[in-house]
């Protein structure tokens, strides 16, 4: 168990996930492109929605980067676990557009596990993670996660409570 690297990446990580609500509330409609461009999936309804941007994604991942030297990771594992976080976020988009869940809506699990397992898995070589370290990790982000976005929704940071 490596409890100073899985806070290490529980730090990414809430940097990764953070990053496109703060530019929302600080940028608004600004540079906010849509990812899918408005496309629609063959089952007529948008591939990710509205809610995930071309700006979310970019300023998560150039954020992961510069903040990994500050909790002692190299900035490519920054971009890493951001970009990964970035996937697994869009794979939770995807699967809740495909079950005509609305965006931004909640499905507990399904919020927090992609966007937490697709990074740890992708840094378990170069951090020497254990299956026991990525299961923690995942626990720990999705109940950090939960408790969290209920502060950021007192905070006018986030727009609902999850």
């Amino acid at each position: 168990m490596q409890p100073l690297v899985l806070l290490q990446l529980l730090a990414l990580l809430a940097l990764a996930n953070g990053t496109p609500v703060i530019a929302k509330k600080l940028l608004g409609g600004r540079f906010a492109w849509p990812l899918d461009g408005g496309c629609r999936f063959f089952d007529g309804r948008p591939i990710f929605g509205q809610s995930k941007t071309v700006r979310g994604i970019v300023l998560s991942i150039i954020a992961t980067g510069a903040g990994a030297p500050l909790v002692g990771l190299a900035p490519e594992i920054g971009a890493l676990v951001g970009g990964t976080a970035m996937a697994g976020d869009l794979f939770s988009s995807f699967t809740k557009r495909r079950l005509a869940l609305p965006p931004s809506s909640r499905a507990t699990g399904l919020d927090q596990i992609p966007e937490s397992l697709f990074p740890l898995v992708a840094c378990r070589n170069a951090l020497a993670l254990s299956a026991a370290d990525i299961g923690l990790g995942v626990a720990l982000f999705t109940f950090g996660e939960i408790f969290a976005s209920r502060l950021l929704y007192r905070w006018h940071l986030r727009d609902r409570p999850y």
